[in-house]
């Protein structure tokens, strides 16, 4: 053994030690193992930054804006919503989330069809009395089995494509891993539609910013413009729309008011109304019905771009100067250029029109305006800023166009007209032309963290091939698997997969178990692409631990789980996987070259 070769596979298994101590930040890890490869030699001066203009980079930032687009659009909502008066029990939950997250996760990067669909999951549980922690995981571990389904569901699938590139000189297409995705996805929908109950149901999610500040709902002034599907429908069809999560307090028409108007009265275009409710039901219901939030300043706000107007949430101060003012009198937006768009008082139902409510110290407001000079405002409103919370209410969304975005681009993908990277970078830049997204929002979705790990970690991980260091290991594999049989091989390198990847991250151990699984089944005689598929695979269904993939660490706050949870119906699962995959694996890639 070289030098080199020692020097590579310390700085990799230090890296592995310090991701599972866990008090150093993955992504500086993986900086921290950059930076070691460069003082042992390992890593050549010139190669150093290479992992930054990677196409894997471009290829998972893209994947996250574009799911932040398609989420923000509401259509998973919207396609949910008429089944969730059936889904009253945690069997049906359960089997119709899974289903739905495992889909969605085949064409859309994992992460993100979880978060899509984990506010559905809270909906479901809040209205049924069911335990977020019954559906959680279970959707956690669905949103992984259905990344392996296509190239881009997931980030190794897109590394294990790029080292067989550099070893046959053709990647894996956008379908190959179907025949064996799919198979496994079907069976842990399957499993899982079952295995829930393995799970412990009296667990408790860390409490949201909403619980920790018990606020009140919000009242907010809206009017219905000629457009909106509600016109000539009922109040009860607009209570209908929200599921009951909004009520309309007060109907304004022309110089008459109806407090808590009947079910059944009509509405008509240029109505005034009064909504009260949780932020995402208003902002659900007045996005779905095209209504017009009601605004005092009779501006547009064209003096800051787009991407900077939004929203801020802040409590009144009993040294504000809006005590006892309302925003008309106060005139908010002519002296601070600030809009008064949503109210929340505790304990208190406001049937006044917005700009006539007087303000009482503890009320929570919700402010819109120019976000660049907004604490400004604050400041001088002696307003305190809550903990910063997503309140888009009023922003417009693209329901239709970022799904009809995702989906060209898969299409120019799967019919290999454009690399993947072009295909989804062309989908971002166009879904922020046509403001699907706004830059802010943009930047809020792309998770730097992975993709500084991802870069800083490709040209370590390169050491292993230049060192020679995966022939070495490959080398002593195949002395261990030399009694086995072929899938005895096979599930010996998916098994090394899964139980490298809680230390590693799923993302990283395809990039330092990929080449060594390529050599591993060269020194062996076998084709190669059985062995990165049983790479992909096992690297990209970590049940075991919350910390190998984004997906269980997103969910173990929100469920109240502890980290011994996952093994309970991840191990049985895994088995399931190892089982089960194998032979797929077989059956689609041959294992010996003919």
């Amino acid at each position: 053994m070289t030098y080199p070769q020692i020097f590579s596979i310390l700085v990799i298994a230090g890296t592995m030690i310090l991701f599972v101590w866990g008090r150093i930040r993955y992504d500086l890890v993986a900086l921290i193992a950059l930076l070691a490869g460069l003082a042992t030699g390992i890593v050549p001066f010139d190669k150093a930054f290479s992992g930054f203009s990677d196409d894997i980079v471009i290829i998972v930032a893209s994947t996250l804006l574009v799911s932040a687009t398609v989420e923000r659009s509401g259509i998973i909502e919207t396609i949910v919503r008429p089944f969730s008066g059936y889904l009253t029990t945690t069997a049906a939950q359960v089997v119709v989330l899974v289903t739905a997250v495992t889909i969605l996760s085949a064409f859309v990067k994992n992460i993100g069809a979880l978060a899509m669909l984990m506010p559905v999951a809270f909906q479901l549980a809040r209205k049924h009395g069911t335990s977020p922690a019954h559906l959680l995981m279970p959707m956690s571990f669905g949103a992984l089995l259905g990344g392996i389904v296509t190239l881009v569901g997931t980030s190794p699938n897109i590394i294990v494509a790029r080292v067989r590139e550099e070893i046959t000189g053709e990647p894996f297409k956008m379908f190959d891993f179907t025949p064996v995705g799919l198979g496994l996805a079907i069976g842990g929908v399957v499993f899982l539609s079952f295995a829930w109950r393995l799970l412990p149901g009296d667990r408790k999610g860390a409490a949201s910013i909403d619980e920790a500040f018990n606020l009140a709902a919000y009242t907010t002034e809206v009017s219905l413009s000629p457009e909106s599907p509600l016109v000539g429908k009922t109040v009860g069809d607009l209570e209908k729309l929200a599921d009951g999560e909004v009520d309309v307090i007060t109907l304004h028409r022309r110089n008459d008011r109806l407090y808590e108007p009947a079910s059944g009265t009509r509405l008509r275009a240029s109505h005034t109304l009064i909504l009260q409710g949780e932020p995402a039901a208003l902002e659900r219901v007045v996005a779905q019905a095209k209504l017009k939030l009601v605004r005092h300043d009779h501006t547009n706000l064209h003096d800051a771009p787009d991407d900077d107007i939004g929203v801020m949430e802040a409590i009144v101060t009993e040294a504000s100067p809006l005590l006892d003012r309302s925003a008309s009198s106060f005139r908010l937006y002519e002296r601070h250029q600030v809009n008064l768009v949503a109210v929340s008082r505790s304990g208190h139902r406001m049937q006044h029109r917005l700009g006539s409510v007087r303000l009482k110290p503890g009320d929570v407001i919700v402010l819109q305006g120019n976000l660049t000079t907004m604490p400004e405002a604050l400041g001088e409103l002696r307003c305190l800023p809550l903990a910063e919370r997503r309140i888009p209410i009023g922003r417009v969304r693209n329901r239709i166009l970022p799904v009809v975005v995702l989906a060209v681009a898969m299409g120019l993908v799967a019919t290999n007209i454009v690399p993947v990277a072009v295909a989804f970078f062309s989908a971002a830049v166009v879904l922020l032309l046509i403001r699907a997204l706004t830059l802010r929002e943009a930047y809020g979705a792309i998770d730097a963290p992975i993709l500084v790990m991802l870069a800083a970690l490709i040209p370590v991980s390169d050491t292993l091939r230049s060192t020679g260091t995966t022939d070495l290991l490959a080398g002593w594999l195949s002395v261990a698997a030399h009694q086995l049989p072929p899938i005895g091989t096979l599930a010996l390198i998916m098994i090394a997969a899964m139980a490298v990847t809680p230390f590693l991250n799923n993302a990283a151990t395809v990039l330092v178990m990929a080449p060594i699984a390529a050599s591993f089944a060269k020194t062996l005689g076998y084709n190669p692409d059985p062995f990165l598929m049983a790479v992909a695979i096992g690297a990209a269904c970590d049940f075991l631990t919350p910390i190998g993939h984004q997906c269980n660490t997103l969910v173990m706050g929100a469920g109240g789980y502890r980290f011994g949870d996952y093994w309970k119906l991840g191990l049985p699962l895994s088995v399931m996987v190892i089982v089960v995959g194998t032979p797929l694996i077989m059956m689609a890639w041959p294992i010996v070259v003919k």
